[in-house]
């Protein structure tokens, strides 16, 4: 990806709270919202924000990291200033989270072109396999405070 922090140097990226924690996700995918569901489950420091990929600061970052919010398999975990993506991100993620989180390293054991190359079937077929549901309409109150952007 790019340099740490690299973000801060880039003016089309809305200013955030870069010191915690941030996934940028599909805000329309069944998927995408289990995981925000997840994230706020197992994230017990109340750390880590989620934006959608809908949202202007998650359109940015994507740009900024040369993704697009259109393409299938753009998802981002931005931890200490460095972006991570597909499975590497999810990997991240699970470690900062703990608990059954820590699952998501058994990942690791497949080879980078395998892992990357099922993240990007998964996430191009996410809405058939797993459906359409709008992360912005999920009830928790605690989900709805770690949306940003």
């Amino acid at each position: 990806m790019r340099q740490p922090y690299s973000f801060l140097d880039d003016p089309s990226v809305p200013d955030f709270d870069w010191r915690a924690p941030l996934a940028v996700m599909d805000g329309d995918c069944a998927l995408c919202a289990f995981g925000a569901r997840m994230i706020d489950r197992l994230d017990h420091a109340k750390e880590i924000r989620i934006a959608t990929i809908e949202t202007a600061l998650g359109r940015a970052l994507l740009a900024h990291y040369g993704l697009r919010a259109t393409a299938p398999d753009s998802w981002l975990f931005i931890e200490d200033g460095v972006a991570h993506d597909g499975f590497d991100a999810m990997i991240r993620l699970g470690r900062r989270t703990g608990g059954i989180g820590h699952a998501l390293r058994l990942l690791q054991v497949l080879p980078r072109p395998l892992r990357s190359g099922l993240y990007s079937w998964i996430a191009r077929n996410r809405y058939r396999l797993f459906g359409r549901r709008r992360m912005c309409d999920l009830p928790s109150d605690s989900l709805r405070a770690r949306l940003v952007g």
